[in-house]
């Protein structure tokens, strides 16, 4: 099995000389005089260090000896409460958290890639830390003083882990139908009764205590979405200076036997009257845990984009040593890496893992200017660009991911179907992504539905110009292609529209192949910047340089045709779904 090793010098070319971090950080108060490109390079220096050195070598083990569950406890694989401890000394687990209380701050642009070395290097180790930000994230979002000078410097600090319980058995997409319900109790706190499943570190042994953040609905409130509030609800009860009490009316019931990700503990939850606060105001839990879910559903993109990374890195190891086949009629044996059909699969990888990289350092950027602006307008703009790309990283990254590490599994051939290469555990781990947080069939719906036809294709119309100011400069690498398939996703978007309106069932009938179609377009945009850089910056570094030019190359002329298709299939419209009743299946 091959060593994980961060990308790292992929990464620097994107922070330094495609986007520009530097400048972007000298221009965002709250960065300017905590972060610069010694530190940023520092950091991820070390997490590099923590991903191939103390993750990685547990992530075959993990997979094999998986989470226990005995009596309501659940037990962690040999190492992870070790690593764990490593990881949190390190302050890793707070490292984008609010400086206020115990976080430190770093940019978004930056911790984006933290997190696909932490998927990569192990994924079911990844997941415990990523539900922990995501829940210090909206409890700093939306919590109240008290609660967040009580939990959040813990949770920073890797004593405390979080969850997000949202899903009931009947609960899944549809939130609307939640049964779980919380009580008022005299002393201002709430009883709340119910069970949650498919709770992503519900129970483990990691940390001393797990805080939940849970949705659940108060006594007359609203029917549907519009009665849910959110709750914090500890795992244990904390007492007021600081110190663990009782444990509180919360237990594992289960763990699920999963496909994959079997190092980390998918629980059922339930709820016997256990003591919880409101985080936020009532009836407003899902727009406060949507603060939650949109990190989180960027972190399961990454979790794509690590899976095909790490998946990569063997292939190519693999087909460099692996002599099979003679080229050229020769009549010595060639390593694989020079057939044709193997440079296709390790390119194809290669060339929509870095696209994505790229469009999640932008993604990180725009969050940055989103949260620390100080003009309303460049918030106002970055929010809706945020808002716009989310699913299409999540969709788009974990469809590519998959993709990805099915090729790298059979660029070994037999190889990759057996254990100890380690490219069947990526296809099985990273095979999740495409299902959590919101399927991605959802993730296209919400694109199409809310992010395009909800506001008349406004943000995208300001991208896709944004994208064709680039391709009109006649010296851009690539400009006439990009500027081609820009035109045609602007034509793709005015029929949506115009559908749209005509009929419902449009928006999703076309919405998968209306994600896509936009997401090859942007990794077009990205690859071209990131050609015109590796042209201008070549004589500096002629391997890494002209090896960039060549990956854009391949893209523009191999991949990106595929929006043709993409295009033409969104154009077959609904009529074509329902020409079978549903009886007939």
């Amino acid at each position: 099995m091959t060593q994980y090793r961060a990308p790292l010098r992929d990464i620097h070319f994107l922070l330094h000389d495609v986007f520009a971090a530097s400048h972007t950080w000298s221009e965002l108060p709250f960065f300017a005089d905590n972060i610069d490109a010694e530190i940023a390079s520092a950091v991820l220096e070390e997490a590099a260090r923590l991903g191939s050195q103390v993750l990685a070598p547990l992530n075959l083990s993990g997979d094999k000896e998986g989470v226990s569950w005995r009596d309501g406890q659940v037990t962690t694989p040999n190492g992870f409460k070790q690593a764990y401890k490593t990881y949190a000394d390190g302050g890793w687990v707070g490292i984008y958290g609010n400086p206020d209380f115990g976080g430190q701050g770093m940019p978004k642009m930056l911790t984006v890639h933290l997190d696909e070395v932490l998927y990569a290097s192990n994924c079911s180790f990844a997941l415990y830390s990523a539900l922990s930000s995501g829940a210090c994230l909206a409890l700093d979002a939306h919590g109240d003083q008290t609660l967040k000078q009580r939990y959040l410097p813990a949770m920073y600090g890797g004593r405390w882990s979080g969850t997000m319980c949202l899903t009931e058995s009947q609960a899944g997409s549809d939130l609307g139908l939640v049964r779980t319900r919380a009580q008022p109790n005299v002393d201002g706190s709430y009883a709340v009764s119910g069970s949650k499943i498919f709770i992503t570190g519900g129970e483990h042994d990691l940390t001393e205590n797990i805080i939940h953040l849970v949705l659940a609905r108060t006594p007359n409130g609203p029917s549907g979405a519009k009665g849910l509030s959110l709750f914090l609800v500890p795992k244990i009860l904390v007492k007021d200076d600081g110190t663990l009490g009782e444990r509180n009316a919360v237990s594992c019931g289960s763990i699920e036997h999963k496909m994959g990700i079997n190092a980390s503990a998918t629980c059922v939850l339930n709820f016997d009257g256990a003591k919880g606060w409101l985080i936020g105001n009532l009836h407003q839990g899902l727009s406060a845990m949507f603060t939650m879910m949109n990190y989180e559903r960027l972190s399961i993109g990454i979790q794509g984009l690590g899976c095909a990374e790490a998946s990569y890195q063997t292939a190519v190891a693999y087909a460099r040593e692996r002599l099979q086949g003679r080229t050229d009629g020769g009549q010595t044996s060639a390593s694989i890496i020079a057939h044709p059909d193997v440079r296709r699969m390790l390119l194809s990888m290669r060339a929509l893992t870095e696209g994505g990289r790229a469009l999640a350092t932008y993604i990180g950027q725009q969050m940055d200017i989103a949260k620390h602006a100080d003009e309303p307008e460049l918030q106002r703009q970055a929010e809706q660009k945020v808002a716009l790309l989310t699913p299409i990283a999540k969709a788009f990254f974990t469809d590519m991911g998959f993709d990805s590490t099915v090729l790298g599994q059979q660029v070994l051939g037999g190889h990759g179907y057996v254990r100890e290469w380690g490219q069947e555990q990526l296809v099985r781990d990273v095979r999740i992504a495409q299902i959590y947080e919101g399927t991605n069939g959802i993730q296209a719906l919400d694109l199409v539905g809310r992010k395009v036809v909800g506001d008349g294709g406004k943000v995208l119309l300001g991208l896709i110009d944004e994208i064709l100011r680039d391709a009109d400069v006649p010296s851009v690498a690539h400009a006439a292609a990009l500027r081609e398939v820009t035109l045609l996703l602007k034509a793709d978007l005015e029929w949506v529209l115009e559908r749209g309106k005509r009929d419902p069932r449009e928006v999703g009938a076309c919405s998968v192949e209306f994600l896509h179609l936009i997401g090859y377009v942007i990794y077009a945009w990205l690859w071209s910047k990131m050609a015109n850089v590796a042209e201008m910056r070549e004589s500096d570094e002629p391997v890494f340089y002209s090896a960039k030019r060549a990956t854009a190359e391949f893209y523009f002329r191999r991949i990106l045709p595929r929006v043709w298709g993409l295009s033409a299939s969104l154009r077959g419209g609904a009529e074509p779904l329902y020409g079978i009743k549903d009886e007939d299946f």
